[in-house]
């Protein structure tokens, strides 16, 4: 997993990078199929905004998050990003196998 943190109208420091790695390697609990990560840290007027772009296997995800605060907004992010990555997981696991295999068992007895 590749990680590259941009900031517009923000200077990333040592504590915010290491912050933002650190939150990101939760995510690798739910799914470790992540390729590359792009993180982008913005401040706009009094908002601090957080987005990100995911390039997983078979599938890209996007998240935002806008908080007062920079750490707060990056939690945020990390939240939306883990409940997709959790949903994407889903969507690509087969729920039918089972299933299959017990009918077919009753098929053949």
């Amino acid at each position: 997993m590749q990680i590259n943190l941009t900031g517009h109208h923000v200077d990333i420091t040592d504590a915010l990078r290491d912050y933002v790695q650190e939150k990101f390697e939760r995510l690798e609990r739910h799914f470790d199929q992540v390729i590359d990560i792009h993180v982008v840290l913005t401040v706009e007027k009094n908002h601090n905004k957080a987005e990100a772009n995911l390039q997983v296997s078979g599938n890209q995800i996007h998240a935002d998050a806008i908080h007062d605060d920079m750490y707060a907004a990056i939690d945020g992010l990390i939240d939306k990003t883990d409940r997709q990555l959790i949903k994407h997981k889903e969507k690509m696991k087969d729920h039918h196998r089972a299933e299959g295999a017990q009918r077919n068992r009753q098929q053949i007895a």
